[in-house]
């Protein structure tokens, strides 16, 4: 864990400048309906209406980029999938003289928007390619390797998600600093409303609103340290609030870090079960899967042990409504 807290410091210190703003012909292109995604790098100032087309943020050039929708939406054609995502704030892994290295975006933003299908927020693996994560896991050094090479510093600020199936908002391995603010979750999600994913770390969740149907918990919190869940209102409809665990050898990549000093304050559940009320539940799985034993063979992490090793979380002042 200290390992992440130091990071997260230095990152802190090293941000770039804003991207400068989107030139009318950029803002043209944005706005003009395609199958396509569109590659934003530059900052795209809008006063509403609709962008019908995806959106990636991707590598060092896009660092300060984003789009303000000014109340608008983003609906692209067809179906989004978690490899073509409706907003797409991804790493990319580059050959140079020195090697292989990840360029990564910083600070990139999507405000005041309507998202119609899911954001996902990824490092290594991103586009669907397990093949660097599942490498990298492997070695003893692997959450500090997942922080360096995943987006840092993305900021939601005022979004509403409109859910069609996927989750909504995916925070990849190794992405730190994620911002989610004033924002709404609705529609309706097949597993949790927010994922944050393993070695992701720092991220804060605060005042937004989850009145979305889920099929699972509203907030997975899988193998991520350091998060701030604070003042956030949950329709829960009787499923469960925000679960801790660690995901032991799920495709075969060895979880490093544990759920661990997340601060979970301030929040209302709304609609929570009667017999088992389930709102916050700290070390939620402890090793209950079938594909455990896939990540065996390596003296560290979830390969070593299947437990999740939720430690020095702070769970207080959340209040509870049926």
């Amino acid at each position: 864990m200290l390992g992440v807290l130091l990071l997260l410091a230095t990152a802190q210190a090293g941000d770039p400048p804003a991207a400068r703003a989107c030139t009318p012909a950029e803002i043209r292109d944005l706005t003009t309906p395609s199958d396509q995604a569109y590659r934003l790098a530059c900052r795209a100032d809008l006063t509403g209406g609709m962008v019908r087309r995806r959106i990636l943020i991707e590598g060092a050039e896009a660092s300060g980029a984003g789009i303000d929708c000014g109340g608008g939406v983003i609906r692209p054609p067809g179906e989004p999938t978690s490899q073509a995502p409706t907003v797409a704030v991804w790493s990319r892994r580059e050959t140079g003289a020195e090697g292989e290295a990840w360029s990564r975006p910083v600070g990139a933003f999507v405000r005041n928007c309507t998202v119609f299908g899911n954001v996902r927020i990824w490092g290594m693996g991103a586009g669907g390619s397990m093949r660097d994560l599942l490498a990298s896991s492997r070695t003893a050094g692997h959450t500090i390797a997942a922080q360096n090479a995943a987006p840092l510093g993305t900021v939601l600020e005022r979004v509403r998600f409109e859910g069609v199936g996927t989750i909504p908002l995916y925070v990849g391995p190794g992405v730190t600093r994620t911002t989610v603010t004033r924002s709404r979750f609705s529609g309706r999600s097949v597993s949790a409303a927010v994922y944050l994913d393993a070695e992701s770390a720092g991220a804060l969740i605060q005042d937004n609103d989850f009145t979305i149907r889920t099929g699972r918990e509203q907030i997975a919190v899988d193998g991520s340290g350091a998060n701030r869940i604070l003042g956030n209102r949950f329709a829960l409809g009787g499923r469960g609030g925000v679960f801790l665990y660690r995901n032991c050898g799920e495709d075969g990549v060895i979880r490093h870090q544990t759920p661990s000093y997340n601060q979970i304050t301030d929040n209302v559940f709304a609609g929570a079960g009667w017999l088992r009320p389930r709102t916050v539940v700290v070390g939620a799985r402890e090793g209950n899967r079938n594909y455990c034993g896939d990540d065996a063979g390596y003296p560290f992490g979830s390969s070593l042990d299947d437990g999740d090793g939720a430690t020095g979380n702070l769970v207080t002042r959340n209040r509870t409504r049926r």
